[in-house]
């Protein structure tokens, strides 16, 4: 438990004047259906176009299809992704970047795409004297420009590079780099105790990291806002849930009636406050009003991640991941198995649509819940055997652990420890278990034991992530 979490040292909000807006909420058109509360604004990217095109046939330069195509596939990305919105100039000298930049504002994300041999290197300094976040997309033999973005980031600057004849990377890049601005317009709710490291842990390092607000929530307020819940929309989402699943192994009707109110209540705090994320320190005193299981699974498949027992190291980990690549993840606690060359992950909250809120839902039992003799309702979800998954964690917000393995398993019915679980195989087990957490001052279990897993391998972009950030990548094996 970390010990600067006191609500004293949280900003105080109330959610008891929400509950009249809550309680006009229509009981049939649920807010879990909705997508994440939206930024106050939209994330702004400048885009840099440095020096000109030249001749197709000869030269270290772009030619004008090349600037031609990249610029109709930004126009398509920033239709896509909605959230950003992309400032493109074509600039000759540093005093039209500076221009640019003012333009667009302090500090803000920049992606520069040169045309010609040594243009960016002429005119990238106010970038740098800026301190603004930038990711240089270099085309095959546009200019030997290449050789210097890596070394801006050696000395200091936060830098990245994509040098790739793929176009689609410029995607990958406007998804890395809105993560900084997103970050800065976050609010974070959390129903304290903290746990993790000590300084995710601390709101002011939170605030000065990243730009983002961690506010508390009083449980006694939300058990006032839990009681406004009306009767027919708790049955319509404790319906919807026994609906969906493959089989009720433990939960009563009651228990899945009190998690789905809930869930219910969940998703209206959220709303209220819109906020983009939530820790509950207190997940396992639930039990008698509903444990909050099934309500994380409906906000992180919606957008929102929700992390248990308060770890914030996790729930920063999986905002990150949200606005860069528009996944939930699968909180989990870890455990190995060497013989198999294996290791196993295991929660009793886990996200249906690993895929994305656009995917299709896991199939999933309704269970009791495993540590407390059965009791309340909680999700055991099947991911899918054969996944390729990257298992990663935002410690101490300075470095990111991060690992990838296969899903060679998933049990029927889990008969032991949290009910979702996956098996994954890793490139060494013995060698990651021998390491396991090495990077970490801490003694306490939750911080050393949580990763958050994900569908697919997104190594080289949590690299180019780290780069943009100023963090430290640990590879775990």
């Amino acid at each position: 438990m970390c010990e600067q979490c006191t609500r004293r040292e949280f900003m105080e909000v109330s959610v008891l004047s929400g509950l009249a807006a809550a309680g006009a909420m229509s009981t049939h058109v649920m807010a879990s259906q909705a997508g994440p509360p939206a930024p106050r604004e939209k994330a702004r990217i400048c885009v840099l176009f440095t020096g000109s095109p030249g001749p197709a046939d000869r030269g270290w330069n772009t030619d004008p299809s090349q600037l031609a195509q990249a610029k109709q596939v930004l126009e398509a990305v920033e239709k896509k992704l909605g959230n950003v919105e992309l400032i493109q100039r074509q600039v000759q000298t540093a005093e039209q970047v500076a221009a640019a930049l003012q333009a667009v504002g302090p500090g803000a994300p920049v992606l520069a795409v040169n045309l010609h041999c040594f243009a960016l290197t002429r005119m990238v300094q106010p970038v740098l004297d800026g301190g603004h976040p930038l990711v240089v997309f270099s085309l095959p033999a546009s200019g030997h420009d290449w050789m210097y973005p890596m070394r801006w980031r050696r000395a200091g600057h936060r830098v990245t590079l994509l040098a790739s004849s793929d176009y689609q990377e410029l995607e990958r890049a406007v998804r890395l780099l809105r993560v900084i601005p997103l970050m800065q317009q976050t609010r974070l709710l959390l129903f304290p105790p903290a746990q993790g490291t000590a300084p995710a842990c601390d709101p002011a390092q939170v605030k000065a990291k990243l730009g983002t607000d961690v506010v508390a929530v009083g449980q006694a307020d939300f058990d006032e806002m839990l009681a406004q819940v009306p009767e027919d929309a708790a049955q319509d989402e404790a319906q919807r849930w026994t609906r969906g699943a493959h089989e009720i192994v433990e939960p009563t009707a009651e228990d899945i009636s009190k998690a789905a109110r809930v869930s219910i209540a969940l998703d209206r705090l959220m709303d209220h406050h819109q906020a983009q994320g939530l820790a509950v320190g207190t997940c396992m005193g639930w039990l008698s009003r509903g444990f909050p299981c099934l309500g994380f699974t409906r906000l992180r498949d919606r957008g929102v991640p929700a992390a248990c027992e308060g770890d914030m190291d996790s729930l920063l980990t999986m905002m990150l991941f949200q606005y860069a690549f528009d996944r939930p993840g699968f909180q989990g606690n870890a455990t190995f198995d060497t013989a198999r060359n294996a290791v196993w992950t295991a929660h009793c909250t886990a996200p249906l649509k690993l895929d994305g809120a656009d995917g299709a839902e896991a199939p999933y039992l309704l269970r009791g819940h495993s540590e407390v003799s059965g009791s309340g309702c909680v999700p055991e979800v099947r991911y899918r055997v054969g996944e390729t998954v990257t298992r990663t964690k935002f410690v101490d917000l300075n470095s990111i652990l991060i690992s990838t393995g296969k899903i060679i398993e998933v049990p029927e019915k889990s008969v032991r420890a949290c009910r979702t679980q996956i098996v994954t195989e890793v490139r060494d087990a013995a060698q990651m278990l021998a390491n396991w957490s090495r990077t970490l001052q801490t003694e306490a279990a939750m911080t050393l034991l949580h990763r958050v897993v994900y569908y697919g391998d997104h190594v080289q972009s949590v690299r180019h992530l780290a780069n943009l950030l100023d963090l430290n990548v640990v590879e775990e094996v």
